[in-house]
């Protein structure tokens, strides 16, 4: 090796004799200027990833979200006509939607319920008067060249959103923090343009339809918190009935601003927008890579733009839509042809009165009222569907019971929906059936391994689990041959017989197992332990 190694790019090293042969792990040659040339660049590259952290730890992240959620009413904001999706292409039109001459807005009031619901469950003030605006452009989505919105009235002011961080392990609970809001107002939404190669398509059946705009103030500081806010804000949503919140479906879009800061300072970094995020994942890679590209043109000395930039989620990069030069002045004014709004006390506390309970309330009270541990509850509360499931199994059982029926619906009624491909709302097994097959288990007339056997047949048939029982799948409980079987389990296990007798309680169950296993996992469990501590007390 030494005679005709070849350096290709190390320079006078090419042809040198001059060097110490030097063991290398799989056991190859390497001449010490080639090792020493590795470890400078090894070292470099250290040095640069850590003067990298160093800049990183100097400055933090600004974030503001704005999320629009599209209103789940029966007819558009501004006119009878349906809304939904899925529908042929502008068949959710009409002459107000088209904006045709002559045609005058009327207000939805279901939309109007349903933006102050929201504003309530987010802890927001709720305006006594607000007004419309028209927002100016001139797109092909807009078929009137102005958006009907609210600017300087909002119905909705303040207000927070409470979040939970990720916890140091799957089965504890993360830290509670709040994130403000500025606002939330309502707005039409416009119509959706699907572009080719050399043309664009306009699709009116969303334009009109409820639109709620979600305004954070800029106090999220990390893609974990932006991701936690999401979630809860789409949850709280779905619970209050206010929107499906469906990404693929548009019902729930968010754009996010973004900026850095040294930190210690509270002066705002110029910021830059993301537009298009239609995924929760989406929003938290892309801010992780903008604020990764602010801190690279940061570092090489460059300065941020005030720009918009359309994020890629598949690719994972992101391009300049335009920059505040180019932003649009949207000429504001009230709009002549609606009245302002005025929500009185009554208004107001009707609606207060159809806000349901809020997850996170619900699931502290779960695990203070039930005792039901966070990992439970943190699968049962995200669902209203589930949790309310819950509780009416719980009403039905018993409190005292409440423990046992969160285990069996995570452990085995989601199983069965999940194997069946079916909803909550499908299944067969109601809370009381749920509530019965428990009472059963705990009267000791059937084992747990038989309940789970009874729990698929109420599955596949919607049969009362004592109506199955009845049919054959009672515990075993001839006693004569109960207590055969337990005599030979006593004289097959000295070990465990001895340590029960000198005092240890717990060996019994070395016992149980083959009594089980004779009766085919029909033995009454209860009945089976009863035998088997009185033929070992003989």
């Amino acid at each position: 090796m030494q005679g005709n190694f070849r350096g290709d790019g190390f320079g006078s090293i090419a042809h040198t004799k001059l060097y110490t042969p030097l063991l290398c792990r799989n056991q190859e040659i390497l001449p010490v200027s080639v090792s020493l040339f590795l470890s400078y660049l090894l070292i470099s590259n250290l040095l640069r990833l850590w003067d990298t952290l160093q800049f990183k730890m100097n400055y933090e992240a600004v974030i503001g979200l704005e999320v629009h959620v599209q209103v789940k009413t029966a007819s558009k904001i501004f006119t009878r006509v349906g809304q939904g999706y899925g529908y042929d292409e502008n068949t959710l039109t009409d002459p107000v939607v088209l904006a045709l001459p002559g045609t005058l807005p009327v207000m939805n009031k279901a939309a109007l319920d349903a933006i102050i619901k929201a504003g309530l469950m987010l802890h927001c003030d709720i305006a006594e008067v607000c007004k419309w605006d028209r927002k100016n452009y001139f797109y092909p989505d807009s078929t009137k060249n102005y958006q009907i919105s609210q600017y300087d009235q909002p119905i909705c002011n303040g207000g927070y959103v409470e979040i939970e961080l990720p916890g140091p392990s799957r089965n504890v609970m993360g830290e509670h923090k709040t994130i403000p809001l500025t606002r939330i107002h309502l707005e039409e939404d416009v119509g959706k343009l699907t572009h080719f190669a050399h043309d664009s398509l306009v699709d009116y059946n969303r334009a009109g339809t409820p639109l709620m705009e979600i305004v954070s103030d800029p106090a999220l500081a990390s893609t974990e918190e932006a991701y936690a806010y999401l979630t809860t804000l789409r949850t709280t949503m779905i619970y209050a009935g206010i929107s499906d919140c469906d990404m693929e479906k548009g019902q729930l879009r968010c754009d996010a601003n973004i900026s850095i800061r040294p930190v210690g300072t509270t002066e705002l970094g110029t910021k830059v927008e993301l537009k298009n995020l239609n995924s929760i994942s989406y929003v938290r890679d892309g801010i992780a890579h903008e604020i990764k590209r602010q801190l690279a043109v940061t570092k090489s000395g460059g300065l941020i733009v005030q720009e918009t930039r359309d994020y890629d989620g598949i690719a994972g990069t992101s391009q300049s839509l335009r920059s505040k030069e180019e932003a649009h002045d949207y000429r504001y004014f009230p709009d002549p042809d609606l009245m302002p709004v005025r929500v009185d006390e009554a208004w107001e506390a009707r609606i207060a009165a159809d806000c349901p309970e809020r997850p996170f309330d619900k699931q502290r009270r779960f695990m203070a009222e039930y005792d039901v541990p966070y990992t439970i509850t943190s699968v049962l509360v995200p669902d209203r569907e589930l949790s309310d499931y819950f509780e009416a199994a719980v009403d039905a059982a018993g409190t005292s019971k409440a423990k046992a029926v969160a285990n069996w619906i995570i452990n085995d009624l989601l199983r069965e929906l999940g194997a069946a491909g079916q909803t909550l709302v499908e299944t067969k097994v109601t809370p009381a059936h749920l509530a019965e097959l428990i009472g059963l288990i705990e009267a000791g007339t059937i084992n747990s391994n038989s309940a789970r056997e009874v729990l698929a047949e109420t599955f596949a048939k919607g049969e009362s689990p004592s109506a199955v029982v009845r049919k054959g799948l009672k515990s075993e409980t001839n006693t004569d041959e109960l207590e055969q079987w337990c005599r030979d389990a006593i004289a097959d296990n000295d070990k465990a017989r001895e340590q029960f007798r000198g005092g240890k309680d717990s060996a019994i169950n070395a016992m149980k197992g083959p009594v089980m296993k004779a009766s085919r996992g029909k033995a009454n469990p209860k009945l089976v332990d009863e035998t088997l501590r009185r033929l070992l007390a003989e």
